[in-house]
């Protein structure tokens, strides 16, 4: 091994070897509750570390701190070019521990170590740096106006964009780290200050973060960090009176339950919610470059990413060829422990989802579907899956109507157009989809009827820091 690399695992053996606290006003604290929760290696179901389990008043300490922050003026009236310098820097930092933190997610999240590096870390220093520079560029409006009286008086208005004050942003843990950023930089970009929950699951790289936050100079209870669990932080965060919003990325039951825990206060609120993506191959597409996108948007960190495709539906002409060449390819991925070359699909976060995929499985199988491929939990054991195809899945299905956090793949046969469309936009999710063609006339059409927030047209990766990101309908 280089001297870097016994230099960065040096150190997160360091890091997971402490006491982890609450990241509070820039300082650790210990939490006011004495229990501790453990984080475990999904890949070996080894413990790595353990955290504090904030209860409602080291989360009231949290946005106390962060309303003083904010209050007191020490970001928020800061020149936005003096913002953009420090989160610059510190998107120049997470460069720099670039290692460190992929190393940290896939331990505690379990996806390849390729993903983290290349997917993870660096999707997060793109949306950092393009999100700091937005500090600079935000702006308002100066409109000439008339009003009534008195006649032919004329007036001019301006508005000007102000920092919105706390912002509790609470993250799921599939991504962590990236998703962890994508609340952060634009409530810093803005002026405001956070406080940010990371899943108790996956907490440690947003633990990390929060150290390179303040050595960048983000100054004392403008980030802070609580550790527990959601039930209780997040019930918390948006029912305390002085969080302004709330933006939260996870389940569509949770994100009902967080909207109306903070409608009392009357927060702003923020939800990126479940997915049921469709993935429609039209009998006029490239096949291969097809195939190449299902992968992509099927596969990517072992089916758990909440703009996964959950339904394929290919038309009757092609459907025999995409079927063949789609179960080669996933046939041949390589599952196994993140850190072990090669390795494309790595663990589900716990044998709960496991068992869940197994569950919409053996319901897909008894009412007709067939195995083209997998179906069975892996050799290696534990939280291991057989990335799957699934050919002749019916109507009225729970893989076709359930987000499958899986890699499991269902094929369904359609005959045309019209037909592909109802499907697809038959559920209460409007997050993804995705469709295959060579007719331009067609990519136009389809995707003004799919019912979704992002429509992905002939590629299977969908997420750039320059585009918006979210749905519609209950997504």
């Amino acid at each position: 091994m280089s001297d870097n690399t016994v230099a960065v695992l040096d150190s997160v053996s360091r890091f997971l070897d402490r006491q982890h606290g609450l990241y509070i006003d820039g300082q650790w604290r210990a939490s006011a509750a004495e229990g501790r929760l453990a984080v475990y290696n999904p890949a070996n179901g080894q413990q790595i570390a353990t955290t504090a389990d904030a209860n409602e008043h080291d989360v009231a300490q949290a946005v106390q701190s962060a309303h003083k922050a904010f209050s007191e003026g020490v970001w928020a009236q800061r020149l936005p070019v003096e913002r953009e310098r420090i989160l610059l820097r510190f998107a120049d930092l997470v460069e720099q521990h670039a290692e460190e933190l992929a190393q940290l997610e896939t331990l505690e999240q379990g996806k390849s170590i390729n993903i983290a590096r290349a997917f993870e870390v660096g999707s997060t220093l793109n949306w950092m740096r393009y999100t700091a520079g937005l500090a600079t560029k935000i702006t308002g409006q100066t409109l000439d106006v008339s009003i009534p009286m008195p006649p032919g008086a004329k007036y001019q208005v301006y508005t000007r964009k102000e920092p919105i004050g706390v912002v509790a942003g609470i993250v799921p843990w599939n991504f962590p780290l990236m998703i962890g950023m994508w609340k952060v930089m634009p409530a810093l970009a803005a002026g405001c200050s956070i406080v940010i929950k990371p899943s108790e699951t996956t907490p440690l790289t947003l633990l990390r973060i929060a150290e390179l936050a303040s050595e960048a100079g983000v100054p004392p209870g403008v980030f802070n960090v609580v550790t527990g669990r959601g039930t209780v932080c997040g019930k918390a965060l948006t029912e305390h009176p002085l969080i302004a919003k709330v933006s939260f990325t996870g389940s569509t039951p949770v994100g009902r339950l967080l909207m109306r825990q903070s409608a009392d206060t009357i927060k702003k609120v923020s939800l990126e919610l479940g997915g049921n993506a469709p993935f429609i191959v039209f009998d006029d597409a490239d096949i291969d470059a097809a195939v190449e996108g299902a992968l992509i948007a099927k596969y990517r960190n072992a089916g758990q990413t909440c703009v996964c495709v959950n339904r394929f539906y290919v038309q009757r002409g092609v459907y025999p060829q995409f079927a063949e060449k789609f179960v080669a390819r996933v046939a041949a991925l390589q599952v196994g422990n993140g850190f072990e070359a090669g390795v494309q699909i790595g663990p589900l976060i716990n044998r709960k989802a496991r068992d869940k995929v197994l569950e919409l499985l053996d319901d897909a199988l008894s009412k007709g579907a067939q195995v083209l491929t997998g179906a069975t939990p892996h050799a290696l054991g534990g939280n291991f899956f057989t990335p799957t195809v699934l050919g002749n899945v019916q109507p009225g299905s729970l893989l076709l109507e359930e987000e499958i956090f899986g890699p499991v793949a269902p094929l369904v046969i359609f005959d045309d157009e019209a037909e592909a469309i109802r499907q697809a936009n038959d559920t209460i999710y409007g997050l993804a989809a995705y469709f295959y063609t060579r007719d331009a006339a067609r990519i136009w059409r389809v995707s003004e009827r799919l019912e979704y927030g992002m429509v992905g047209i002939n590629t299977g990766l969908i997420s750039n820091e320059v585009a918006p990101f979210g749905g519609v309908k209950q997504s």
